[in-house]
């Protein structure tokens, strides 16, 4: 679905990041993941790649650092020749009640799960304009809909990443470019693992599908969108929540 195409996915390292690199990466697509350090998944990643014909590059940023972000992907989209998917995944929580909620906190959650979007999306669409072509595929979170008490910083960060990206749409559709937004329910990855088991089950009764989804979930509804299956779809939020949205 996906051959001949090159990927950027940030929050490459584990999680439904690494899920999103594993099926773009068993569906033809070259990629290169950007995380912050060196992941114990790098080589298992490259293997993978290698199984399928196509080659998996890791780089390395802080997304939070404007300067450092910037830098590393105008490098990658110049080793790449551009990109014809770009996902932003990247993402961090610091959950706490507003009233006690540190200014750091917010900051940090805004600038990593927001802000970096912007940032990455600017450098990458202006190529993709260029070559009129291209799918953009930020990633929200039902929260960013419906609001979480205790993430009030998390939950403005992913409504932020909607309307970013239904504006982001609106402005580069004529030119060949789609940008959608995923919204993933109750996920199990590491964010959702430290819960304790109750609490998960408890979460799982209330959820339609009686389930947690899984990151490969998400990774194929960012398949769907990156590929030529999508051509008619842009400024779209696709909720994958097993039904917690309804």
């Amino acid at each position: 679905m996906l051959k001949g195409k090159k990927a950027l996915v940030t929050g490459s390292s584990r999680g439904i990041g690494k899920a999103i690199v594993e099926v773009y990466l068993k569906n033809g697509c070259e990629v290169w993941g950007l995380c912050s350090k060196p992941s114990a998944n790098k080589d298992a990643l490259e293997s993978l790649a290698k199984e399928n014909g196509v080659a998996f590059h890791e780089i390395y940023a802080d997304v939070g650092n404007a300067e450092q972000v910037t830098e590393v992907v105008k490098a990658a989209l110049a080793e790449a020749g551009g990109f014809d998917v770009l996902v932003n995944n990247a993402g961090i929580t610091r959950d706490g009640l507003s009233f006690r909620m540190k200014k750091e906190d917010w900051d940090d959650v805004l600038r990593i799960n927001l802000t970096s979007v912007f940032l990455i999306s600017q450098i990458v669409s202006n190529d993709m304009i260029r070559k009129r072509a291209g799918s953009i595929i930020n990633m929200s979170s039902i929260v960013g809909i419906h609001g979480n008490g205790g993430q009030v910083n998390y939950s403005a960060s992913k409504g932020g990443v909607i309307a970013y990206s239904k504006s982001l749409a609106a402005e580069v559709g004529a030119r060949g470019v789609r940008v959608n937004a995923i919204a993933p329910g109750f996920i199990e990855t590491d964010m959702t693992n430290v819960l304790k088991d109750e609490v998960k089950a408890a979460m799982a009764e209330k959820i339609p599908l009686k389930r947690a989804g899984k990151p490969e979930d998400i990774a194929n509804a960012a398949l769907f969108l990156g590929s030529d299956l999508s051509t008619y779809v842009t400024g779209q939020v696709i909720g994958v929540d097993g039904g917690m949205g309804c």
